[in-house]
């Protein structure tokens, strides 16, 4: 069934008559002072037979009267919020920036039944290991950590880490973790890396603190150069990056450096 045809059948299943759809989306535009809720007789009979689509705001009022999941209404009309994690990477934005857009995920998709012979010691695809997955809630996962994750995107001008972090790739943060560590460590692999927020936006980086001075620190082979703030006025940690999702396909070399 089309979209228009899924409405008409939820509609009738709950026993409503487009009379009843109108009068309840002109209370809900009442209450939000806004007609732009009211789904009234003609628009509701052409949604249903002629396929036209409503506006947001009709959309959101048929979800409130049928008593339906937002997202499910979307999901009539091909608007599938499930292909935001997939999706995400289509858009290549310059600068790096926190992220909510993986918020409102409702569902996750996991390994639920591991290949018994899988030996964690030794390197393989992922994809003979696991039996099956499965999808589960996301809130159900909340309760096996107390830590706070945000989540970011390295833009696609920002090469502080290459090669270590490509631009491009999605970071998780752990906001429990904003005060510097100091090494020794014994590789740029163990030394962790920080989200910062400056004055100029946000940036993926290496830190070291010494008073009041926080320095920005780049990859040696990054050409962006190492910069100097200072705390507070200047700049804020707003935690260690503790995961990293990027491609390795098609990885362009950075601009030219420019001095540090």
């Amino acid at each position: 069934m089309n979209a228009g045809e899924q409405l008409r059948a939820l509609r009738e299943r709950l026993g409503l008559s487009i009379r009843d759809v109108e009068t309840a989306s002109a209370k809900l535009a009442a209450k939000y002072d806004d007609s732009d809720y009211i789904v009234s007789l003609s628009r509701l009979s052409d949604m249903e037979t002629k396929g036209v689509s409503p506006n947001l705001h009709r959309l959101y009022s048929l979800s409130i009267v049928y008593h339906v999941d937002f997202a499910d209404i979307l999901r009539m009309y091909k608007l599938d919020l499930r292909n935001v994690p997939d999706d995400l990477g289509i858009s290549a934005v310059p600068n790096t920036h926190l992220t909510n857009a993986l918020d409102t995920q409702q569902e996750v998709e996991i390994p639920v039944r591991l290949d018994p012979g899988f030996d964690e010691r030794s390197t393989s695809p992922i994809i003979r290991m696991i039996q099956r997955w499965g999808t589960i809630p996301i809130h159900l996962l909340k309760k096996f950590t107390t830590r706070k994750f945000t989540y970011g995107y390295v833009g696609h001008d920002d090469w502080t880490m290459y090669p270590l972090i490509m631009p491009g790739a999605f970071i998780q943060v752990d906001e429990g973790k904003r005060k510097v560590a100091e090494g020794p460590w014994r590789s740029e692999y163990e030394r962790p890396i920080y989200l910062v927020e400056t004055r100029d936006g946000f940036t993926c980086c290496w830190c070291e603190v010494i008073g009041s001075i926080l320095t920005l620190k780049s990859h040696p082979l990054s050409p962006v150069k190492t910069r100097l703030v200072k705390m507070g006025s200047e700049a804020e940690i707003i935690g260690q990056v503790v995961g990293v999702a990027m491609q390795l396909e098609g990885r362009s070399a950075p601009p030219e450096a420019k001095g540090r």
